[in-house]
């Protein structure tokens, strides 16, 4: 029995990490390796059967690319200066602008991004889409979604491990995915928490700053969005804190994220 609990407590100090920037600790149950295997699979899937806008002819596509380096380089660079690197070691940037008119943007697993059309009108401009970028980059970088899918393993998976679930159930494994990663055609039946929510927010906030992006950009576009949403908020916004709660936030953690921004 002690032999257990201090093997128990062994792995549990391994699989234990510091979320960068809130220092939340948080206790990562799935392998990243498998995660990033598997979102590489379904970033290829999801582009075959979506029209992605080609950067060479669309001012918006370049756009996202453009932006996507931009704070891709500033928050390797970050996280590499705070002994966080491993969280980005094997990374493989891309960013991609799709025809959709739902008003949403994720970033899996290695880097692998994706903004919808439908979301540009709210971004309007370079800063109100670095915005979201840096958000939704958070989330990836903070491993939200190995948090997500680790509890629907424990739930619909009796708590199996990643790599038999994928051999034993991969219709569950594969939409367990996208609704942890928030894409695909079954999306919302595992959405982030609100405080998954509140800490890409603070996060965030640092990564425009890093990148050279003023982070009081951050509440602009969330009151755009706020308005935008009306009786029926978008998917976007389904499990957001209530806005004035989010803006309050923002605006008090602004002090913080203010002190890394150097404009270029």
């Amino acid at each position: 029995m002690k032999y257990f609990i201090r093997l128990t407590l062994l792995i549990f100090l391994i699989s234990c990490s510091k979320v960068p920037i809130t220092g939340r600790r948080q206790l990562n149950t799935l392998p990243e390796s498998q995660l990033m295997a598997m979102s590489l699979s379904e970033y290829k899937s999801f582009l075959s059967e979506n029209e992605a806008v080609s950067s060479s002819g669309s001012d918006d596509a370049a756009m996202v690319k453009r932006v996507g380096n931009k704070i891709a380089v500033a928050v390797e660079s970050y996280l590499k200066k705070h002994g966080q690197g491993k969280r980005v070691k094997d990374f493989s940037w891309e960013f991609n602008l799709v025809k959709d008119e739902t008003i949403n943007a994720w970033c899996m697993p290695g880097g692998k991004v994706v903004f919808y059309t439908g979301i540009l009108p709210i971004t309007q401009d370079e800063k109100g889409l670095a915005v979201v970028m840096c958000h939704e980059i958070a989330h990836a970088i903070a491993r939200h979604g190995n948090e997500r899918m680790s509890q629907g393993l424990a739930l619909q998976g009796g708590g199996i491990a990643l790599s038999v679930a994928l051999s034993d159930k991969p219709q569950m494994t594969q939409a367990l995915f996208q609704q942890a990663y928030g894409f695909g055609s079954q999306v919302g039946m595992l959405k982030y928490s609100r405080m998954h929510e509140t800490e890409s927010d603070k996060m965030g906030l640092v990564f425009m700053a890093v990148a050279s992006y003023d982070p009081r950009e951050a509440p602009k576009f969330w009151e755009r969005m706020a308005a935008k949403g009306g009786q029926k908020p978008p998917e976007f916004l389904s499990t957001h804190p209530h806005d004035d709660t989010r803006i309050k936030g923002l605006n008090e953690f602004m002090p913080e994220a203010l002190k890394h921004y150097k404009p270029s």
